[in-house]
């Protein structure tokens, strides 16, 4: 049975964020993430998470001035420096909340005919995150994001992208971020590419597609996916990550339904 996380920057906005975590925790999820924790205290984080016995599966890496439309600057020759200083600042929050996974957002590159400098920036920043973390016990995960709907111009926007990132980094505690919404947009097969990518998936997360709202909104078969991923033995977490469409709890019929059959 996959082990459900909830993202509390989508789910459970109905509430305060540091409220977010009891609601989680009430609704059945274990483990919980959400983009970044940068603007609220270590301690008082760490506090929701003893709380409500949540453990903290994932966040991000600083990412640049999100509300101005950034999406990562891994892949910025010109923001390197501000790149590191935001792997240690993570690494630090990391340490507070016992988070054994951060995510790296390679950022926007719209010029594909000049990819060259982002992608070596991009990898030799991957190397030092890696090396940073790697005594930490810590793994550093890299996500593809599609370029069709969400993120017009995200260096990474495909696995096979990803993966070529992954292996030019050549460390062993950087892993895939697979996003089964992101996936299905650019390549969709999605079971078939769980297959044969499992091995090097550090970290899943879902919504449903179009619309980027919970199971059962969409075309995606979620009990099929899921089931798939037990056969796998995927042993990650598996994040909602998705828009709820009337509240959150009223959304929750697929975790509810997926539970039920699991004690059946």
């Amino acid at each position: 049975m996959p082990r459900f996380a909830a993202n509390l920057s989508l789910l459970f906005n109905e509430y305060p964020f540091l409220d977010r975590f009891g609601a989680a925790a009430a609704a059945g999820f274990e483990g919980v993430e959400y983009l970044f924790p940068y603007a609220w205290r270590r301690e008082d984080l760490a506090e929701k998470l003893q709380q409500h016995r949540l453990t903290q599966v994932l966040f991000n890496l600083p990412a640049g001035d999100w509300e101005a439309g950034e999406r990562g600057i891994a892949c910025l020759p010109d923001r390197i420096e501000e790149f590191r200083e935001g792997v240690f600042q993570a690494l630090d929050y990391a340490r507070a909340l016992d988070c054994r996974r951060l995510n790296c957002l390679a950022g926007l590159w719209h010029d594909v005919d000049q990819a060259r400098p982002a992608w070596d920036t991009l990898v030799e920043n991957l190397r030092f995150a890696a090396d940073l973390l790697a005594p930490e016990g810590i793994t550093l995960t890299v996500e593809a994001i599609n370029s069709r709907v969400d993120m017009p111009g995200f260096l990474l926007d495909t696995s096979a992208r990803a993966m070529t990132a992954i292996n030019a980094c050549g460390r062993d505690n950087v892993l895939l971020q697979y996003d089964l919404y992101h996936m299905q947009i650019m390549e969709g097969d999605l079971c078939r590419s769980l297959s044969r990518l499992c091995p090097h998936i550090g970290h899943i997360q879902f919504a449903d597609n179009p619309g980027r709202h919970e199971p059962g909104s969409g075309e995606i078969h979620f009990p099929v996916v899921f089931a798939h991923l037990d056969r796998l033995d995927y042993q990650g977490w598996v994040s909602a990550e998705y828009h709820p469409l009337a509240g959150t709890e009223a959304g929750l019929g697929w975790l509810h339904d997926f539970k039920e059959t699991q004690c059946e």
